[in-house]
């Protein structure tokens, strides 16, 4: 009886082509755009991302998201230190600064500045020059994405550009940057470029701020939870303490609620549900309709209720999973063109699952109905027609 089903299914083409598209449309607009919210959730905290030694950041208690720099005095990172269990604590600042390029253009950067003997906070990968080349004199290290991007200065009187490269000389704030390397970071929201240098001569392009220390970064020793760190310097030193995954929540749901990104994306979700409950229902209602003759003729022939249902509900998940995985092809194949262009596109492992059970409970819902209509059908009724 089974087999029956899908025979009934594939066998009227064109109905069948319908309840694809409907359900491909809708796995296609529903993960999409979950994947794109998705990717400019992690562009907000991909700063801390990039900064994977520590296991404590410590901060204003006014703070209320990682670009929310709010500082603290270098005393704090005294208090730190001193507190037991920790093995270590430095200072890193993120503030924005203007560079002037050599083609005079005036650019807004993140100025990014980290411990100078150790060097905790540096970009995870550098792709020309070295990390130690920072302490150099007036030295600075470019993201890659800016220096091919919003630092490159243009080449007159073509329209072409040349991208900012190591030996070249900027201006930060008026004062004189050496680019002594290329790294590699995460993109950031606001998609300007990242600007690395040591946390000294950070104060020197900020112009000595008041509250120099935008963050404090912890290490906690072996044995100790760093959770539970983060309590006692909250009690011990009243700044504000978070493991990094605390750290990356409170920033997005900052976004969620203070932006319009939610509202927005989310009902693009909500019409691609809608429009797969519209195309792929009424295909599905209406292909239910035109069987009704042959699924009369199985219930005289002493096909109860529980097998029609079964028969129903396997033509939806059948056509679900076949409208899905067209759909999540489609989408799959978005986010590998987009790679490393400044759409944001981020596809875990559990957006796949919730795009199957968003398209399998589209089925669910169409199936219901398609059930109760052939629950109602009297075979005589059929037979008379």
């Amino acid at each position: 009886m089974l087999l029956i089903a899908l025979k009934m299914l594939v066998g009227d083409k064109a109905k069948y082509i319908g309840i694809l598209m409907g359900l491909c449309f809708a796995t296609f607009i529903i993960t999409q755009q979950a994947a794109i919210l998705i990717g400019i959730m992690k562009r907000t905290y991909g700063f801390v991302t990039d900064v994977a030694q520590p296991d404590i950041w410590v901060m204003s208690p006014a703070t209320q998201y990682i670009d929310d720099i709010q500082g603290v005095t270098e005393n704090c990172i005294y208090n730190v230190r001193s507190i037991e269990g920790i093995e270590w604590a430095v200072p890193i600042s993120k503030n924005l600064v203007q560079a002037r390029l050599v083609s005079g253009y005036h650019q807004s950067c993140i100025l990014i500045g980290i411990d100078n003997s150790t060097l905790i906070g540096q970009p995870p990968l550098m792709l020309e020059g070295k990390i130690e080349d920072l302490r150099m004199p007036d030295a600075i290290i470019v993201n890659e994405i800016g220096a091919e991007t919003r630092l490159a200065y243009p080449i007159e009187p073509s329209t072409s550009t040349v991208p900012l490269r190591v030996g070249d000389v900027i201006e930060l704030n008026d004062h004189r940057a050496y680019v002594a390397g290329i790294c590699k970071t995460t993109r950031t929201f606001q998609s300007q470029p990242v600007v690395y240098t040591t946390y000294e001569r950070a104060d020197t392009f900020l112009y000595s701020p008041r509250y120099p220390v935008s963050f404090i970064v912890a290490k906690a020793k072996e044995g100790f939870e760093p959770s539970e760190l983060c309590k006692v310097i909250r009690e011990r030193t009243e700044l504000a303490a978070f493991l990094a995954p605390e750290v990356k929540w409170q920033t997005v749901v900052y976004y969620l609620r203070h932006t319009g990104i939610a509202v927005n994306f989310g009902t693009a979700i909500v019409l691609g549900f809608i429009i797969g409950v519209a195309i792929a229902g009424q295909t599905l209602y209406n292909f239910t309709i035109g069987n009704l003759p042959y699924f009369g003729t199985l219930k005289a022939m002493g096909a109860d209720n529980s097998i029609l249902m079964k028969m129903i509900l396997l033509q939806a998940f059948f056509v679900s999973a076949v409208g899905w995985g067209i759909g999540m092809l489609a989408t799959t194949l978005i986010g590998f063109l987009s790679a490393n262009t400044d759409l944001a596109f981020n596809m875990p492992l559990y957006l796949y699952l919730l795009s199957f059970a968003s398209i399998t409970l589209i089925s669910l819902i169409v199936s219901f109905v398609c059930i109760r209509t052939v629950n109602k059908l009297d075979p005589a009724i059929v037979f008379k027609s």
